[in-house]
């Protein structure tokens, strides 16, 4: 990316609003400027009715290495107000993905470390090739992975993700499925082509469905299963309201 240039691609087409992280020369490090252009890119998917799942990419060999170290050591002579308004940036971002009634996927090759752990930690479904790396180092330089913890801990269960962050290891695709960091693994050749397809998948299925979906599933985090079964069910009762279901049950009854 040259300097001036814009850190964020953003392409529409089918459905997909695909976010691509373009800072490759960088290994798409996360700055104030890239933070604040996914912002903005939640926001057109959130109020564009044509877009009905988001990717979120990166460029070149990596998906996203983690913060930006040069912005990062520059932040060290910062009030502590300053350092807490810019990391909150970040988590909010984190939260507004799970907030966007649309799914999220993240489509991940080469590294994916600290921070850009996080934006695959924080999207909703995460394909990865055999050969990406993810992993939270920020021990290892002597900080903490602070923002992305709380989804951790959902993501991989207590000791798992104690171990991640406490140790900083790296993990290969074929572990982080297995740690629960992403949904699914394929071979690198065939990363685009996989992703391609459960992006076309997600783009053609009932948008009222997919919404309901994962608001619901975000929504049981610390429900008792007494109070999730209730949720449910007023979700289920909505769903019934919705065209998309009674087009599609219709359609079914008439094949």
């Amino acid at each position: 990316m040259s300097a001036g240039a814009a850190p964020l691609r953003v392409q529409a087409e089918r459905g997909i609003l695909t976010l691509t992280l373009d800072r490759a020369e960088k290994r798409n490090a996360l700055n104030g400027a890239l933070i604040d252009a996914l912002h903005t890119g939640l926001e057109r998917a959130d109020l564009d009715a044509d877009v009905r799942v988001v990717a979120l990419r990166g460029a070149g060999k990596d998906f996203c290495a983690g913060a930006d170290l040069d912005e990062l050591l520059a932040s060290a002579g910062l009030p502590p107000s300053d350092n807490e308004a810019s990391a909150l940036r970040l988590g909010t971002l984190f939260s507004r993905m799970r907030r966007l009634p649309k799914p999220i996927v993240a489509v991940v090759q080469g590294r994916a470390l600290a921070g850009g752990a996080g934006l695959v930690t924080a999207c909703d479904l995460a394909i990865a090739g055999e050969g990406a790396q993810l992993g939270y180092p920020e021990i290892q330089r002597g900080f903490v992975p602070a923002m992305v913890m709380t989804l951790l801990r959902r993501a991989a269960g207590e000791k798992p993700a104690l171990d991640l962050v406490l140790t900083g290891r790296i993990l290969s695709g074929r572990d982080a499925l297995a740690a629960g960091l992403v949904s699914r693994v394929v071979p690198d050749a065939d990363l685009d082509r996989e992703a391609g397809a459960l992006l076309s998948g997600l783009a053609g299925a009932s948008m009222s469905a997919l919404a309901l979906t994962k608001q619901l599933f975000y929504q049981l985090d610390g429900h008792s299963l007494d109070d999730g079964v209730a949720l449910g069910a007023r979700v289920n009762a909505a769903a019934r309201q919705t065209p998309d279901f009674r087009a599609a049950i219709e359609g079914f009854l008439k094949r």
